[in-house]
């Protein structure tokens, strides 16, 4: 059985694959923060809403108190990177200019709708740009565990807590398995290792078609 942290970095590492070439990636809060750490392709380029394109990891020696994503995690800044306010960085984002943008949940539904700002009752971050993400990305990528720490399922027939936008996300990547999002409706392409159909079937809440690829299994 995994640990927490193996779950997380077997999710990052599987949406790591999905980066390749020049692109332009905003990483969100969690999961998604893992996923920098398995890119190798110095043409992949991180964007955080705060102000930053070209974020790099940092030693814990060198780490600069003023140097932040987002989630005000310390980060560094790779060769050539560029720095600009919060308004300038949300104009690239509702531009079009952020090629992906992997993203976290608290529950997703059937038709690839996402909930991962508010919990009715409670006080959480709120919704940073995800929003804005889920509007302006050429691709949104999900990455979350797929049951919630009381073991119900975060993919669910229909979202219990207030969606972040009407979009539609393209892709969501598990510890069980991967699903793409076509014409509103989850599509099964690819179970994560020594993981069985059944298994997803069984902490599914939400529908899905199985369109597994040859040697996806």
């Amino acid at each position: 059985m995994y640990k927490k942290n193996q779950i997380q970095e077997l999710i990052a590492k599987r949406a790591a694959k999905e980066l390749r070439g020049s692109c332009v990636v905003n990483l969100g809060i969690g999961i998604p923060t893992l996923v920098a750490k398995f890119i190798e392709d110095e043409n992949v380029y991180f964007h955080t809403e705060n102000g930053l394109l070209g974020v790099a990891d940092v030693d814990e020696n060198q780490i600069d108190p003023n140097l932040v994503n987002a989630g005000k995690l310390p980060v560094g800044e790779t060769i050539g990177a560029s720095f600009f306010n919060s308004a300038e960085s949300f104009a690239m984002i509702r531009g079009g200019h952020v090629d992906v943008a992997i993203l976290g949940v608290l529950q997703v539904d059937q038709s690839g709708q996402i909930a991962n700002w508010a919990v009715p009752g409670k006080n959480i971050m709120g919704v940073g740009g995800a929003m804005d993400l889920l509007v302006g990305a050429k691709k949104v990528i999900v990455t979350t565990t797929h049951t919630s720490k009381d073991g119900k399922s975060k993919l669910l027939r229909k979202c219990h807590f207030p969606i972040t936008s009407t979009r539609s996300v393209d892709m969501i990547i598990t510890e069980l398995a991967v699903f793409k999002v076509e014409d509103k409706t989850l599509n099964l392409i690819e179970l994560m290792p020594g993981v069985k159909l059944e298994e997803v079937r069984e902490k599914t809440e939400a529908n899905f078609i199985v369109r597994i690829k040859e040697g996806a299994k």
